[in-house]
């Protein structure tokens, strides 16, 4: 009996440690995201380090990087070899506060239906928008942790990682996918704005028709 009450306590604690170090924790690193806009994809870096997040694409001629710490700084960096043009543009305090009002306002509910995707274990979650009136399915997952600089505050409630969710923006329907998650140191000067690139507003970048 004692062998027999050994060999299971053995096995429950070895399963409480496989259940401890199952979930991987990561504090900075690179999430690769399928962002998916009117049908057209295109892959998102997202670089992450505790409030500061710099999320970089490739949009046709252009590659775009959007630098943000919290809700307080927001800059779009937009170089476009072709046209030997690159823009920096820093949101001024107001227009990051308008930007910040536009944002969704998410309750979530959580459901029982899981799926697995791109092999992270997945359960959905229902986030409903109170502002626009509308609700999204959101896939999160508990198989890991990162700050919500990774995919955004405005999912830090949604009860896990949020590994496929779906927003509105600016007109645009998106829907964005996560491939992968490393914890990769992020690079130096990430955040930061490089030598060579001509400061603007944000109101005057979008007269440019630069990135959104």
């Amino acid at each position: 009996m004692n062998k027999l009450l050994s060999a299971a306590v053995g096995l429950a604690l070895s399963a409480t440690a496989f259940s401890a170090s199952a979930q991987k924790a990561y504090t900075e690193g690179v999430a690769i995201y399928d962002a998916k806009v009117n049908g057209q994809s295109i892959e998102a870096k997202v670089f992450f380090k505790g409030d500061s997040s710099a999320t970089a694409r490739q949009q046709g001629p252009a590659s775009i990087k959007v630098i943000q710490f919290k809700d307080e700084a927001i800059t779009v960096l937009v170089d476009v070899p072709v046209a030997n043009m690159k823009k920096a543009a820093v949101g001024t305090p107001g227009e990051v506060e308008e930007m910040m009002s536009q944002m969704p306002s998410f309750t979530f509910k959580p459901g029982t239906e899981t799926k697995v995707i791109n092999g992270f274990n997945c359960t959905k979650v229902v986030a409903t928008d109170a502002k626009a009136n509308k609700s999204y399915d959101v896939w999160v997952t508990k198989d890991i942790t990162a700050p919500s600089s990774a995919y955004g505050v405005v999912y830090a409630k949604a009860g896990g990682f949020p590994v496929e969710f779906t927003l509105n923006q600016m007109g645009m329907t998106v829907t964005n996918t996560l491939k992968s998650i490393s914890g990769d140191k992020v690079p130096a000067g990430t955040f930061s704005i490089p030598a060579g690139y001509d400061k603007m507003t944000l109101t005057d970048l979008k007269a440019l028709g630069g990135g959104r």
